[in-house]
């Protein structure tokens, strides 16, 4: 709800509010964002400057309460006395924009250009600013629990205007914090780092020209004493995929001025006459109840009101992906036996990734080309579609349409259609980007893949990009706009093809890919203990179910990490489930792991994707109210190890549960020497016989099972004992160096009655 009262505008979602009003000044105060309260409260939330502040400058002469430097303000301008920063600025002119107007509108204000934006039921309050000859219009938009802000700037004036800097959002928020980044890099995407936010500018920016790995566009403001259940916490974001910037700055008032928008490095747009400028919308949550809080409300916004209608709600399909089992060496038949084997397993989506086309037989050759390698594949994509088809699985198909490689059909036609200046152009993976700006570029990729999905009846594509870009500031932005048209004329026509953007991994996880297609291809590295740091990071800010996570071989070949199957697959569950390994050369006790991996998934893929996610200590839960699973994933183990208690969350107090566990296999092999010493017989543990029995033999390891009130539950249920180095027992838990262990707890009715 959105409402004006007294000179007050009140926006109330489930458990928030934000308050703003316009002063006698003509500037728009932030009152209070933050916990649920009343528009008729506005008074308590004044910000009074009493005598002042020593040199302030002063908007009316003698009043000491008109210094802009210390008002908590939703907009503020440059060169009139505020000297924090500025979310705009017109090339040395100083912006002093002052109230005009205001409406109260329902539903989303659409977009002019081609900016993807959040969709769904909210309402929006229009706040129209002006200065002599530029009108500025503030639109905040309230979905449910989620605030998004944006801003236009129109030229209504005779003289151009140049534009070097303009945020999405500005909001100075009263107390005390600390700011949280997601930063890294290929392999190494999104590492947690936290700052306490002083009098020293903290700032979030990419400037490779998308969003990336190096540093994520969403980040977290929390108070010190937050936890993950308790405390007041703030999510930040942007629906946006390129240079993106955030700064936050801490004032001597004690207001922290939070900014969101467009990278301004090298950002320079000149308004004619009657021209806009529109910013990405920027997205904000708040909570009391500490990051899990503020995370259940972002993964609510983003998967009802981000992920495209069709796929809202919708379960992922179990894939196989080709690349890490053949990569660039595949034919017709050995893609049908691989596809044999995944359907075999329980796959549902075979996804040919890259090497179908023109002479890409390495990373050297081919991008830009849709010709299909008729070598490789003298049945075409539609004849190898046919055949996945008919196993009864869907059939996908990997891309990177934005790239060209200087040895491609392409670009030795169209040179000039290469993303480039006036320097000699820079190489990157042996690519160079296309030059989306130009009409005819996205004409080509449009018509192409179209023409393909179409055709070959293809279900499902993964949209690659595997380079930075060198492109500056405004030519990085329209290049940006160019790939939302492309992206909007492909799928928005074609709503049942699953898209899962990837870019080298994770560098373009973000809102405004999400808005296309609902998941993304986390990382390059699929280490399970890798990506539990991944995941658990990206979990912050985005939901399980935009997270593509597959299963490869180990050892792995990021890290040469040997883990157990079990927990490859475990960290998996949580996100959009896929295989990616030569299936060829598994083991027949692998396959049938794999088999019941796939079986429990589909059994609980709805909890999986969509329950609500919880971060514990040492693992993860997903609940839907009736059903929830946890998983503990372990380092290094240790000899003579102690008692453990888990301890779940989120369980209703009064219910009873059946707890247990999902059944895990040891293999001999495991017991090293151990075994000759129980055997008959002395036995090599390395020897042909323990190899071959290795191969062929399993045992059950500790299984619980249990019926217990949520509330016990939550206080600590006592597991079974580890192993401790004397044999081994069906009755203890006989985990390796990174192990893992998944639980399920559903709700007993039957024990209730009783």
């Amino acid at each position: 709800m959105i409402e004006y009262k007294d000179g007050v505008f009140g926006l109330h979602g489930e458990e928030i509010s934000c308050l703003l009003r316009v002063n006698a000044y003509g500037l728009l105060e932030l009152l209070h964002f933050g916990e649920k309260v009343r528009t008729e409260d506005a008074e308590a939330f004044t910000l009074r400057q009493g005598i002042g502040w020593g040199e302030a400058v002063l908007l009316q002469e003698g009043n000491t309460e008109s210094c802009p430097d210390a008002m908590a303000l939703a907009w503020s301008g440059a060169g009139r006395g505020d000297y924090r920063e500025s979310p705009l600025e017109l090339g040395g002119i100083p912006t002093d924009f002052r109230y005009e107007s205001h409406e109260i509108l329902t539903g989303v204000v659409p977009m002019e250009s081609t900016l993807p934006q959040a969709q769904g039921e909210a309402e929006t309050l229009r706040v129209t600013m002006t200065q002599a000859g530029l009108t500025l219009e503030l639109y905040f938009t309230l979905f449910d629990d989620v605030l998004s802000r944006r801003a236009v700037l129109k030229n209504v004036g005779e003289t151009p205007v140049t534009v070097t800097k303009m945020m999405s959002s500005l909001m100075d928020l009263y107390g005390e914090y600390e700011m949280s980044t997601f930063d890294g890099g290929w392999i190494a995407e999104v590492r947690k780092h936290t700052l306490p936010v002083s009098e020293s500018r903290i700032v979030n920016e990419s400037t490779t020209g998308f969003s990336s790995h190096r540093h994520n566009p969403g980040f977290l403001l929390s108070e010190p004493e937050a936890t993950e259940d308790s405390g007041r916490v703030y999510g930040f974001n942007i629906i946006y995929s390129g240079d993106h910037y955030a700064a936050a700055q801490r004032s001597l008032q004690g207001l922290t001025r939070v900014v969101q928008g467009i990278s301004p490095a090298n950002f320079c747009k000149v308004l004619n006459s009657g021209e806009t400028l529109e910013t990405p919308e920027a997205v904000m949550a708040f909570s009391t109840d500490g990051f899990h809080g503020m995370s259940r409300k972002m993964h609510k916004f983003i998967n009802i009101h981000v992920i495209p209608a069709y796929w809202q709600g919708r379960e992922r399909p179990v894939l196989f992906n080709s690349w890490e089992g053949c990569m660039f060496d595949f034919n017709h038949n050995r893609l049908l036996r691989l596809a044999k084997d995944a359907k075999d397993l329980g796959c549902e989506l075979f996804v040919l990734d890259d090497g179908w086309f023109g002479e890409r037989n390495d990373d050297t050759a081919g991008l830009g080309d849709y010709t299909v390698n008729r070598k490789k594949l003298p049945h075409g994509l539609e004849g190898l579609a046919k055949k996945v088809r008919a196993m009864g699985m869907q059939f996908g198909l990997w891309f990177e349409p934005e790239a060209v490689n200087i040895n491609s059909e392409l670009y030795r036609k169209h040179p000039d259609w290469a993303l480039t200046d006036e320097f000699a152009p820079l190489l990157s993976r042996h690519e160079l980007l296309l030059d989306l700006r130009k009409e005819e570029v996205r004409d080509y990729i449009v018509w192409n893949v179209g023409k393909l999905l179409d055709e070959a009846g293809i279900t499902y594509v993964k949209w690659d990009m595997n380079r930075h870009s060198t492109a500056l500031g405004t030519k990085a932005h329209d290049y940006i706009l160019g790939l939302y048209d492309v992206l909007g004329r492909i799928f928005h026509p074609r709503p049942h093809v699953l898209l899962e953007s990837c870019s080298s991994g994770g560098n373009r996880f973000d809102l405004g890919m999400l808005c296309y297609g609902p998941q993304i291809w986390c990382s390059d590295n699929t280490d399970p203990i890798e990506r539990q740091v991944i995941q658990e990071n990206l979990s912050y800010l985005y939901p399980q179910s935009t997270f593509g996570a597959h299963v490869s071989a180990a050892p792995h070949a990021q890290t040469l990490r040997n883990t157990p199957l079990c927990t490859r697959g475990n960290v998996s569950f949580f996100g959009c489930l896929g295989y990616e390994l030569d299936l060829g050369q598994l083991l027949k006790l692998e396959k049938e792991e794999i088999r019941g991996q796939v079986a429990f998934y589909k059994q609980y893929r709805r909890v999986f994707q969509f329950g609500e996610f919880r971060r514990l200590k040492n693992g993860w839960q997903v609940s839907n109210g009736e059903t929830a699973l946890a998983a503990v994933f372990r380092g290094l183990l240790h000899a003579a190890p102690g008692y453990e208690v888990l301890r779940l969350k989120g369980l209703d107090r009064e219910k009873c549960y059946h707890f247990s566990t999902f059944a895990r296999k040891l293999r001999i092999g495991q017991f090293g020497s151990l075994v000759k010493h129980v055997a008959p017989v002395n036995l090599n543990p390395n020897g042909l016989i323990l190899r071959a029995a290795d191969r062929h033999i399993t045992m059950p390891d500790g299984a619980q099972e249990c019926r217990a009130g949520g509330a016990a539950l939550m206080a600590g249920i006592r597991l079974l004992p580890l192993f401790r180095g004397t044999g081994y027992d069906e009755n203890q838990r006989t985990l390796t160096d990174f192990g893992s262990e998944l639980f399920i707890i559903e709700e007993d009715k039957s024990c209730e009655n009783n």
